[in-house]
């Protein structure tokens, strides 16, 4: 006999399994699902919540909860800057404001000793800015080809040195306003000839360590190097905006560096709070 739809007949035959039964196997199940969570992370490795054997995790660094405990913490990190690297230089080797110029426009994409490498057979080769302004674009970017984009920056060489000779009568501009007018110079640039050479702060260099770390110490949220500079120019005062820069490069050559910085060692660490710390 066939049922009708929808109709669900009690077949006599069939037996219910005990509810202890049920219940013990929802108890297994219950058992098993965490033994599997705890073999493995998601990458199918054995898990170590990211730390290896022996190792401790970073130590915990409140962050400051207002205007007066940040303008106190800058004040510190200022503080064992100038411990750590007392009166920095120029990396660049240069003898002139015209040199300086050069050597940073080569610096671009480029390691500064590696810049320190080229630049002596350079001047050498082209001793004065007119040398420059004279010299052919295919040779002077053969002689700076190990420094990188050099048909750019051969390009931007003799554009600056023509553009310094007739607009600025043959001297480096000492202003921000005139520097940027001058092929190759930007914002960065103009800071390290400005500040490196003629002592006149007129802005924050920002360049990739700078932009490292000043973003792990929390002195800005920003990526753009621009905002970055702005963001730094209202917190550290003027008479620093020289030095301070180029303590961070020196920082973040030494001991920030991109990966796995070396925390441990750097008297920054406990008033860093970065998401990339090292124990």
């Amino acid at each position: 006999m066939v049922e009708p739809e929808g109709y669900v007949g009690e077949r006599p035959n069939f037996k219910r399994a005990p509810q202890v039964a049920r219940k013990q196997r929802v108890i297994v199940e219950m058992k098993r699902a965490p033994q599997a969570a705890a073999k493995c992370d998601d990458s199918g490795e054995k898990e170590n919540h990211g730390l290896a054997r022996n190792e401790k995790p970073p130590k915990r660094v409140v962050r400051p909860k207002n205007a007066a405990e940040r303008a106190a913490r800058l004040k510190k990190i200022l503080k064992l800057l100038d411990e750590m690297y007392p009166h920095p230089t120029i990396p660049l080797h240069h003898s002139n404001a015209w040199e300086l110029l050069v050597a940073t426009i080569l610096s671009a994409q480029c390691t500064d000793k590696r810049v320190n490498e080229v630049t002596p057979g350079l001047f050498k080769k082209y001793p004065t800015m007119t040398d420059f302004a004279n010299a052919n674009l295919e040779e002077l970017g053969d002689d700076i080809r190990s420094t990188g984009f050099f048909r750019s920056k051969a390009k931007a060489l003799i554009g600056a040195a023509r553009k310094i000779l007739t607009d600025f009568g043959s001297k480096v501009p000492k202003t921000m306003e005139e520097l940027v007018t001058t092929p190759g110079v930007g914002r960065k640039t103009a800071n390290v000839v400005l500040g490196g050479y003629f002592g006149i702060a007129a802005g924050v260099v920002v360049d990739t360590h700078v932009q490292r770390v000043s973003r792990r110490l929390d002195l800005t949220k920003h990526t753009d190097p621009v905002k970055i500079e702005q963001d730094l120019m209202k917190i550290v005062p003027k008479e620093k905006w020289i030095e301070f820069p180029l303590q961070l490069i020196y920082h973040g050559r030494a001991l920030c560096v991109a990966r796995k910085p070396r925390c441990a060692q750097c008297k920054l660490d406990p008033l860093c709070y970065a998401k990339d710390k090292t124990a």
